[in-house]
């Protein structure tokens, strides 16, 4: 499977080969199995409410049992007065869900083919700047037409573009080392280097 690559300033520069890993079969359930655990997983789990045992008032019997005219009432801590306890309330857990390293590597297969087959994939030639200047950084998206409010670019490491890109809100540079199959369905656009799809290979 051929695609094209790009140079910095938006000339086609040849084709590519892409790997086989490209044209994976996409299963949605796995995809959506695999997105669904990386978000439980950033997860922190420290949401608390307080149940009526932990509610800081006074023991005592707000009125007599009878003859006031009003509700019967034990507490004043109970779920149903106000500043009471919550019932069933939320408490800290952990949401880690267990996904195998086969399933990891079978997804990110089939977000990188998916997105592929959507036309959400740009390869361009190399990405290095001389200097961390956010505006060199914005010019290389403008010359690539790269449109849409989330572009990725997944390359080797390069901190000079990096530091140039982290101030474009709408870009994110990553490590393809450390790409997950959440974070490529997550792009409308997603930058590679020939050098970075050699890496993953």
């Amino acid at each position: 499977m051929d695609t094209i690559v790009y140079s910095n300033s938006g000339m086609e520069k040849g084709k590519i080969n892409l790997p086989s890993f490209f044209d994976t079969k996409v299963s949605p359930v796995l995809l959506h199995e695999i997105t669904t655990a990386y978000l439980n997983n950033q997860r922190s789990g420290t949401h608390k409410t307080k149940s009526r045992g932990e509610i800081a008032f006074s023991g005592a019997k707000p009125w007599k049992q009878k003859g006031t005219g009003n509700a019967r009432a034990g507490q004043r801590n109970s779920p149903l007065w106000r500043k009471g306890g919550v019932i069933f309330g939320p408490k800290p857990r952990d949401y880690y869900t267990k996904i195998s390293k086969q399933k990891k590597r079978l997804a990110v297969s089939m977000a990188f083919s998916s997105q592929l087959q959507n036309g959400n994939i740009v390869v361009v030639e190399s990405i290095k700047l001389d200097v961390p200047k956010t505006k060199k950084a914005a010019d290389i998206i403008k010359n690539l037409k790269l449109s849409g409010q989330k572009i990725i670019f997944a390359i080797n490491p390069d901190k000079t573009f990096q530091l140039a890109a982290r101030n474009l809100n709408n870009v994110v540079v990553e490590n393809i080392k450390n790409i997950n199959a959440y974070q490529i369905l997550w792009a409308d656009k997603l930058v590679l280097t020939p050098e970075a799809i050699e890496s993953i290979s």
